[in-house]
């Protein structure tokens, strides 16, 4: 299996910033744009890439929401592909992505490549502009029929066709700790629900002073969404999977009871002023306290438990160790039992718009353990795949390699982001909005629901 040497890997992490936005590689090493991109690989078995020809003097454009400097990690992890085949690569990222491609597929100029980060989205592309996307190739299917499961093909299909491959992963369904106040004060890691709610209790009688939780849903334009993935951790687990399915998909209504009953199980702990918001204020200052830094009470001791993604770990301070043994670390969200196992975790879809041999080739490349692992090599924390051919043991955080085991074991019951599932107008508006809502200035469940039922129903 192909491998880049961690040492140049680091390197060719800050060389490829200075390519720009585009990367060329060719077959021999050398790097004719003059940002060293090339040199700075090592090792690279090319045999692996023979699959895909000699694809010299042709361009991949690749349109995405991720941008520096999480992009210059992703410009790394092509090098590889770039000086096996002598394809160039052509990176644009935007925070306009959602609203613009669109707009490019409208005006008839779409990108080779686009990374879609929900599968709500995808399926609206599909259905808006069809002669647009490209349907994958059979080395793509092959790929997605060998390195991911069922579920993670089902989420970039439409209609029984398999149009997009998962590229990166996340898990949701974590609780960030002090391993250390955990071992002070004698916690156990709970296993069940109810086991997570007596050790609430016991935080709040052994430090009155101290709200056991803190919690933060502001994020700018998308505020409320942290909120959204609470209810849909709590739906998977007092309403099960099936149920969930049947929500997100709107086969039962948004406020159905089993989806009320879970937004109060949910306000037990968010509305409750005995449990929120250590060292931020009441439960109103969820509302207004910003997500990415709502954690920070564990290492400063005015709060236990934070409910975040693996990927809240880049917001840690530097000087922080994130592992078991460390200063923070998570542990998994319990079920209901400690047999009923379900995960809520998101991602993004490499979708394509031409089937040019390039652009398929390309495809193929981020949907194989190739792909994957280069991009372990580069990527320091925050970032894992779905894809099973990826080794664990380049991934480079213990949080990261627990997420990575979570995600494949088949005892655990993975669930996509309910909200990204969901037309734009809900769950990217209606859900955020009225979750914000329910927060501050404290509406009730039921209210909450039956106005994003509604809004679902007029569309």
């Amino acid at each position: 299996m192909m491998r880049i040497q961690k040492r140049r890997g680091l390197a060719l992490v800050a060389s490829v910033a200075g390519l720009g936005l585009v990367l060329t590689a060719c077959a021999d090493g050398n790097d004719d744009t003059g940002g060293g991109g090339g040199d700075a690989v090592a090792d690279v078995d090319c045999a692996d890439f023979e699959q895909y020809g000699d694809l010299s003097g042709t361009t991949v454009t690749v349109y995405t929401s991720i941008v520096d400097p999480e992009a210059e990690e992703q410009r790394a992890s092509y090098v590889p592909f770039t000086e096996c085949t002598g394809a160039e690569i052509s990176y644009e990222g935007s925070r306009e992505f959602e609203a613009q491609l669109p707009v490019r597929l409208e005006a008839g100029n779409p990108p080779d490549i686009a990374y879609i980060p929900q599968p709500g989205f995808l399926r609206s592309l599909v259905e808006d502009f069809p002669d647009a996307v490209v349907p994958a190739g059979d080395a793509v299917v092959a790929n997605a029929e060998e390195y991911y499961t069922e579920g993670w093909v089902e989420y970039g299909t439409v209609d029984g066709t398999l149009y997009a491959t998962p590229l990166g992963a996340n898990v949701k369904s974590f609780v960030w700790y002090s391993p250390g106040a955990f071992e002070e004060n004698g916690y156990e890691i709970p296993t069940t629900w109810q086991g997570l709610l007596d050790l609430t209790d016991q935080m709040v009688a052994d430090h009155p002073d101290i709200k056991p939780w803190c919690a933060g849903i502001e994020s700018g334009d998308a505020t409320g969404w942290p909120a959204t993935d609470w209810l849909e951790d709590v739906v998977l687990r007092t309403a099960g999977p099936d149920v969930y399915d049947q929500w997100v998909t709107h086969e039962i209504p948004f406020d159905d009871p089993q989806i009320v009953a879970a937004l109060e199980e949910v306000g037990g702990i968010l509305q409750n002023e005995d449990y929120v918001n250590g060292g931020l204020g009441n439960v109103a200052s969820i509302a207004t306290a910003p997500w990415n830094e709502s954690g920070n009470g564990i290492p400063d001791g005015t709060c236990f438990l934070h409910r975040a993604a693996n990927f809240y770990q880049a917001n840690w301070d530097e000087s922080l160790t994130v592992a078991e043994d460390g200063d923070v670390y998570a542990f998994y969200l319990p079920g209901v039992s400690e047999d009923d196992r379900p995960l809520l975790g998101g991602g993004e879809f490499v979708t394509a718009f031409s089937d040019r041999e390039e652009v398929q080739a390309f495809h193929a490349y981020l949907s194989s353990p190739q792909w994957a692992n280069a991009k372990a090599e580069v990527t320091g924390q925050g970032w894992i795949s779905a894809n099973n051919g990826l080794d664990e043991g380049l991934l480079q955080s213990p949080i990261d390699q627990l997420s990575f085991d979570l995600l494949t074991d088949d005892e655990y019951t993975f669930r996509f982001d309910g909200s990204d599932q969901m037309p734009g107008a809900i769950g990217a508006g209606a859900f955020w909005r009225e979750m914000t809502a329910w927060i501050s200035p404290g509406q009730d469940a039921q209210t909450t629901l039956s106005n994003i039922e509604s809004a679902w129903a007029g569309m």
